[in-house]
């Protein structure tokens, strides 16, 4: 695990200063249109054109890799959204954020296409799921590390802007000075909706609810924040504690996936979500402590919804359909990423700070009803039949689902083979 690490620190270390950037930049937003006394259900307007350019460019950078290359598109793509995070304070326009916000996930997914490629091309049979999980826990620190760096700059003027634009300009460096070959992308086939919902309706809705869910509270938990009086260094630790609560209830709920009917424990899972999110709405900021904690429970138990719904997918799916299965997964998470802030804002527009969970609250029964319905209707797969449970995030591209532990239709690229071989015969 340590020679895998070290071989992959130039990409683990891009990793960090890129998502720590992105994460760094997307909270400070939410906070400077609030000092900016912009409506709520104009902030989810905006904030949302970030989840429109990255489901967008899910499907399409694959197109401008292929035509450059890997580090030249690497290049390319992290410039741009240094670039974008330096233009934001120079003119406080909405229809100016929104387009930068979309030219912003535009070029995340450009970037975390070409890092996760990198991965996959990597991975070998015995080492993709150490490298599924590593790059999982990096991912999931660095986004909650950039939450806190708010705190070095007071929001209302351009510093913390400029530090975002360093950040990201800075994950240039490890992977541009790298000497690993550059991996072959193949474009990720998708499995039609239509198709995907009639195999496996559960883990469809699972995975765009999931996208409502953490869409919204991502683009629109600082905005809920500073509209409930917690000033930048509390908003900024209320936000990190959501993104490590959503990484630590991954795993013991993975356990329970592995115990009982996957079905049953989503249907669980989206109640005691919603009961969560209601009291939240019920409770408000009168004690800090206590939101952070409720406010903890409720995006772990939201962000294992795609976990469980990528499972109780490839329950249903022969070993070569998963990675299509995934694919089409990932695209309802985008969508659903899409209507989350949008909905939500427009709620907190018309109830307060509230609507935030209230609305959450409303979109989990939905689930929970529907769940409900599928498991009285359609058979289970039995508990002993089911796939192993592989914790697995929703912020990812296509490339990743290659190297989930459960895809039998692997193939090892001749790189990663050499380097196995290697191993085995030192």
């Amino acid at each position: 695990m340590t020679r895998m690490v070290a071989s992959l620190s130039a990409l683990i270390i891009s990793i960090i200063l890129l998502v720590s950037g992105n994460a760094f930049l997307t909270t400070l937003l939410g906070i400077r249109l609030s000092i900016e006394s912009v409506e709520p259900s104009v902030i989810g307007w905006v904030l949302v054109c970030y989840s429109v350019g990255f489901v967008l460019g899910t499907l399409y950078v694959h197109h401008v890799i292929a035509r450059v290359g890997h580090i030249r598109a690497f290049a390319v793509f992290a410039a741009l959204a240094a670039v974008t995070a330096l233009v934001y304070p120079l003119s406080v326009t909405m229809v100016l954020w929104a387009l930068l916000r979309g030219l912003s996930g535009f070029s995340i997914a450009g970037v975390l296409v070409v890092i996760e490629s990198w991965f996959s091309s990597r991975a070998t049979n015995s080492n993709r799921g150490a490298l599924f999980a590593v790059y999982q826990i990096v991912f999931y620190i660095a986004a909650a590390g950039g939450q806190l760096v708010v705190n070095l700059g007071d929001p209302a003027n351009f510093m913390p802007f400029t530090l975002a634009a360093i950040l990201l300009t800075l994950a240039l460096i490890p992977l541009s000075l790298t000497r690993m070959e550059a991996p072959h992308i193949e474009t990720a086939e998708r499995m039609s909706f239509f198709t995907l919902a009639r195999e496996s309706f559960t883990g469809m809705a699972g995975a765009l609810t999931c996208g409502v869910l953490i869409g919204g509270f991502y683009a629109l938990g600082p905005v809920y924040a500073t509209m409930a009086g917690l000033d930048v260094s509390r908003t900024s630790f209320f936000m990190a504690a959501a993104i490590v609560a959503a990484m630590i209830l991954a795993w013991p709920l993975g356990r329970i996936c592995d115990t009982f009917d996957r079905r049953r424990v989503m249907f669980i899972v989206a109640v005691a979500a919603a009961a969560t999110a209601a009291t939240v709405a019920v409770v408000g900021s009168a004690n800090l402590t206590v939101l952070m904690l409720l406010v903890g429970l409720f995006t772990g138990l939201s962000a294992t919804l795609y976990p469980i719904a990528v499972a109780i997918t490839n329950d249903r799916m022969e070993s070569h359909r998963i990675v299509a299965a995934s694919a089409t997964l990932l695209l309802s998470y985008g969508i659903g990423s899409v209507i989350g802030p949008v909905v939500m804002a427009e709620l907190m527009s018309v109830l307060g700070p509230a609507g935030l969970f209230w609305g959450s609250a409303g979109f989990l029964l939905v689930l929970a009803v529907a769940t409900s319905y599928r498991i009285s209707h359609t058979p289970d797969v039995p508990v002993e039949e089911q796939e192993h449970f592989v914790a697995a995030m929703p912020e990812a591209s296509p490339v990743l689902a290659e190297i989930d532990p459960r895809n039998e239709e692997f193939h090892v690229s001749p790189e990663a083979e050499a380097n196995e071989l290697a191993r085995e015969s030192a």
